[in-house]
């Protein structure tokens, strides 16, 4: 994918990440297809490559467990704030899509542990966004992405990968 990314120049001679839901991770490209880091990722509770029509505008009460998906798709980001002013990587503002460093929640939902744990399963808790470690949002992330943004690459969990439409 990263290949194909640097060859067909979609990134926009931006960096990139690419968001391997499949096995919770998350890599990060320069420009040209440097490896910049890899990391664990959180992702949506329910499988699905899909965001349910509306999501965006839906109090985070009452969007239920089925509807908490990270969609797969190329999304054009920036960095930006969310409304508790906590820096994030912006995916999609209308679906209240992001990539940020990971929340304390609630401690049943033991989110740091589940990114430090050695297997995927265990990594489906957020509402559709996509929590990193937060020395890894920090340092790569946050560094990369501010000058110019970038491009994000959610590949998809139930569809075959084919042609990401540019958002």
């Amino acid at each position: 994918m990263a290949d194909w990314v640097v060859t067909s120049r979609d990134n926009l001679n931006k960096p990139f990440a690419i968001v391997d839901k499949v096995n919770a991770k998350v890599h990060v490209f320069g420009e040209n297809g440097e490896l910049y880091g890899t990391a664990p990722v959180l992702l949506g509770l329910a499988k699905g490559d899909n965001s349910v029509p509306g999501i965006g505008n839906k109090p985070l009460s009452l969007i239920s467990p089925n509807e908490r998906t990270t969609p797969a798709g190329r999304y054009d980001t920036v960095i930006g704030r969310n409304t508790k002013g906590k820096e994030i990587l912006w995916l999609d503002y209308e679906q209240a899509l992001s990539m940020h460093a990971v929340v304390k929640g609630v401690p049943r939902d033991r989110r740091a542990q589940r990114l430090a744990s050695p297997t995927p399963l265990d990594n489906r808790i957020s509402f559709g966004c996509i929590n990193v470690p937060k020395p890894f949002f920090k340092d790569i992330i946050k560094d990369k992405f501010s000058e110019k943004g970038g491009i994000v690459y959610i590949l998809p969990e139930n569809e075959k990968v084919g042609h990401f439409p540019k958002t």
